[in-house]
């Protein structure tokens, strides 16, 4: 089995973005649905035992990463550890279109999104520290890839 790569950072606050919207879903014990920011593809994470893990992302399927997707799921099944409070600071974050906007240029688009967040008051050392502390979880799991599955389309 291959083992997944750790994916940038900035996976990370798209993970706690999605679970301040409520775009993850638990469908069955070890079946999953996370719908994206832009709300027009639903990914599917599957998932047995502690290590082999699964979904139809962009990220986990082309660049054999661990995609949000996957890192969403693992904070709402408790493997890693999640502040609601301060995941709530990233809701209604428009990750794709942003990520367009600045040509994928991930860690810009954290910046802009840190950004705004202080603009409005809110806590951006917070939420940089949450991320720093569920990459470094991240890092010491060791998860294998399931059945690969092909990105889905727009809906």
């Amino acid at each position: 089995m291959t083992t997944w790569k750790l994916p940038p950072k900035a996976k990370i606050y798209e993970a706690l973005s999605a679970i301040a919207d409520g775009r993850v879903e638990i469908v069955t014990p070890g079946m999953a649905r996370v719908t994206s920011s832009s709300r027009d593809k639903i990914y599917d994470v599957t998932w047995s035992g502690d290590h082999e893990i699964s979904s139809n992302d962009n990220a986990s399927f082309w660049q054999g990463y661990v995609g949000y997707p996957i890192v969403a799921v693992l904070l709402v099944t408790g493997r890693l550890q999640v502040d609601l409070n301060v995941a709530s600071q990233l809701a209604g974050v428009p990750w794709k279109k942003l990520n367009t906007k600045f040509k994928r240029n991930y860690d810009a688009v954290v910046e802009h999104v840190l950004r705004e967040i202080d603009e409005k008051g809110g806590d951006s050392q917070a939420i940089i520290s949450a991320a720093d502390r569920i990459f470094a979880e991240l890092s010491t799991l060791t998860l294998t890839a399931g059945e690969s599955r092909r990105p889905p389309s727009p809906r």
